[in-house]
């Protein structure tokens, strides 16, 4: 099998950049989705991100965007981001190369959060990876990585081939959008075949979506919620949006929303909240290093990622909770005794809480829940506590 890249918003197959991904079609100076005249016409503000251009919001204000998913149902373009399949016999020894999950393990139609993991022990990237029961792995990476990714896959691919391993990659740029919100399942149920309350977290379905053939979906999402992410073909993601804003409790929403509910539900952010700098560990996300890999050691950077399990590093991700002005990215955390123990690396005005919410690193040893320490904004020191994270209860859906 040869790689295979198809353009979704041309339609026409691509070759290899020099960056190890496709040498997508631009229009203008940015890429954009097929939903880009969508956005448009539904009055999204457009913004650059990660090389494409991206709603950031609509006609409503972003916090009752954020509180219309949160109560209801919204619909995001994030087809932005990198999708892959990786086929071949030796698929999943392929991709346990390179990330800490355990996708042996996984269940036809099962999908893990994983790593992709440096020999220092960094993270160079969060994806979910699905064992599709079709005979291929279904991965889906960030669009800031892409290129990144699309390379390090490449190289190691072409590592293995060498070595007689029969694998393969194929890059999709078809459509994704996510629908999230309580009310998703009385909303797309009618358009699907298959029974929702067969579809737990974290699984997924090759089916038809509203008459439209070849969509993925799959039970996850960034904001917390119960909702799905659908990978539809670029020919059908228009009339596919159009129908589910059909539905009165549907809206759309943009990267400001998501941002703030995907920090409300305690998720990570690739470039802010972890980065090649930090270790699973460190980024308390042990629980995505399968118990078997950690016994293997066949990971990247398990040599320094596995013992520090044990010994505890230097360092932790936590959750703040700060009254007063918002915390931003790169506040400074301080002790009580106003010495400098780590730094904010996301942070917003919770909708939900009334309060600001943040994450961000601070030593191990000021770490504990109910901690109280500092935060500097604007040169002023402000209280405030280490909190659990998610900050909101989370829905999502285990199943009947």
């Amino acid at each position: 099998m040869q790689i295979v890249i198809i353009c979704g918003v041309c339609g026409r197959p691509g070759q290899p950049s020099g960056s190890g991904l496709f040498k997508h079609e631009k229009h203008g100076s940015l890429k954009k989705t097929a939903l880009f005249d969508f956005h448009r016409q539904h009055g999204g503000k457009m913004v650059e991100f990660a090389g494409w251009s991206m709603p950031v919001q609509y006609k409503e204000s972003h916090i009752a965007s954020h509180m219309h998913a949160r109560q209801h149902c919204s619909l995001f373009d994030v087809s932005h981001m990198l999708q892959t399949k990786v086929h071949g016999k030796d698929r999943v020894k392929f991709i346990e190369s390179l990330i800490v999950g355990d996708v042996a393990e996984l269940k036809d139609n099962q999908g893990t959060l994983s790593l992709f993991t440096n020999e220092k022990g960094g993270i160079m990237d969060d994806l979910i990876v699905t064992k599709a029961s079709q005979g291929y792995l279904y991965v889906v990476s960030n669009a800031g990585c892409a290129d990144k990714d699309s390379a390090h896959m490449m190289a190691k691919v072409k590592e293995l081939k060498a070595t007689g391993y029969d694998v393969d990659l194929e890059f999709l740029d078809e459509s994704l959008i996510a629908l999230q919100g309580p009310s998703m399942v009385r909303v797309l149920q009618p358009g699907l075949s298959d029974d929702l309350r067969k579809l737990p977290f974290m699984t997924s379905t090759l089916t038809t979506v509203f008459g439209i053939q070849g969509c993925r979906v799959t039970r996850c999402g960034y904001t917390g919620e119960d909702g799905v992410e659908i990978s539809v073909p670029c020919s059908g993601v228009v009339p596919l949006a159009e129908r589910l804003l059909m539905d009165d409790e549907v809206r759309l929403a943009g990267l400001g929303a998501r941002d703030s509910l995907r920090l409300e539900a305690g998720l990570c952010l690739y470039g802010n909240d972890i980065d090649e700098n930090t270790t699973p560990v460190e980024a308390s996300l042990v629980w995505t290093i399968g118990k078997r890999r950690r016994q293997t050691k066949d990971f990247p950077g398990a040599d320094i990622i596995v013992p520090q399990i044990k010994a505890k590093p230097g360092r932790k991700r936590v959750g703040l909770v700060s009254t007063g002005p918002p915390v931003r990215q790169h506040t400074p955390i301080l002790s009580p005794n106003g010495r400098v123990i780590g730094e904010v690396t996301s942070g917003c005005p919770s909708p939900c809480l009334k309060q600001n919410v943040a994450m961000g690193y601070v030593e191990t040893g000021f770490s504990k829940v109910g901690t109280p320490v500092q935060v500097e904004v604007r040169k002023k020191m402000v209280d405030a506590v280490i909190s659990k994270m998610p900050f909101v209860t989370t829905n999502y859906y285990s199943g009947q």
